[in-house]
C-alpha cells in the first residue's frame, strides 16, 4: 500500500529543491545587462558642449576675466563687443591721459582660435600708426595668457586654448558674427 503521507512530502520536497536550484542559479550567472566594456562612450580626455552666446553676455564675460587677469596693471581698458570688437583704454602721453579707441573685426578660424584684425583706430585726435600703438599696448598692458598681440600683422590673435579658466575648461570659437549676434563655441571639460 502506498502512502500518501509520503509521497505528498517527497512532492513537496522536490518542488522546494527545484525552487532553491533555479534561485540559485538566477544569482550565480551574470545578467544580460550592459557591461562596461560594451558601452559606446568615448575615452578622450575631454566632454565637448557646444555654446551659443550672444554680444551682451559676451561683453559681461570677457571684461569680467580682464579685470580679474590684468587687476595689477596700472593701465585700465575694457572691450566692448558692438557690430566690431572695440578696445578702449588710456595712454600716457607727457603728464596726460590719452582715451584711445581701437576696432577690429574678428573671425574663428579652423583650429579653434580667433583673430581679431585691425580696423581702425582712434587715439585723441592723434594718428599714430597701427604697428606703434599696437606695440604699445603689448609692452605696457597686461595681456592675458594666449592673446598675442602682433604688431606687424595689424592683429591680435587669441589662442583660446591657452586662456586660463577654471577647473582647465578648454574653448574654441566656432563662429564669431557680431553684425548677426551670432556667436558659439566649444566647451572642452577635462574627464581625466
Amino acid at each position: 500500500m502506498i502512502n500518501k503521507w509520503k509521497i505528498g512530502f517527497l512532492l513537496l520536497l522536490g518542488i522546494n529543491l527545484l525552487f532553491t536550484i533555479v534561485m540559485l542559479s538566477l544569482v550565480m550567472f551574470p545578467s544580460n545587462g550592459p557591461q562596461t566594456s560594451k558601452l559606446n562612450v568615448p575615452m578622450g580626455e575631454h566632454v565637448s558642449f557646444h555654446v551659443r552666446s550672444n554680444k551682451n553676455d559676451l561683453n559681461k564675460l570677457i571684461n569680467h576675466y580682464l579685470k580679474e587677469e590684468a587687476a595689477d596693471s596700472p593701465i585700465d581698458y575694457q572691450i566692448i563687443l558692438g557690430k566690431e570688437v572695440e578696445l578702449y583704454g588710456t595712454l600716457p602721453f607727457f603728464s596726460e591721459e590719452l582715451s584711445m579707441k581701437l576696432t577690429f573685426e574678428p573671425k574663428a578660424i579652423e583650429n579653434g582660435d580667433l583673430v581679431l584684425k585691425q580696423k581702425s583706430m582712434t587715439i585723441g585726435s592723434l594718428h599714430l600708426p597701427i604697428s606703434y600703438v599696437l606695440n604699445f599696448i603689448s609692452e605696457n598692458y597686461k595681456i592675458p595668457k594666449g592673446v598675442d598681440i602682433r604688431p606687424k600683422d595689424k592683429l591680435i590673435y587669441v589662442n583660446m586654448k591657452q586662456l586660463k579658466l577654471k577647473s582647465d575648461i578648454k574653448i574654441k570659437a566656432d563662429k564669431f558674427d557680431l553684425k548677426k549676434d551670432d556667436i558659439r563655441f566649444t566647451i572642452l571639460v577635462p574627464v581625466k
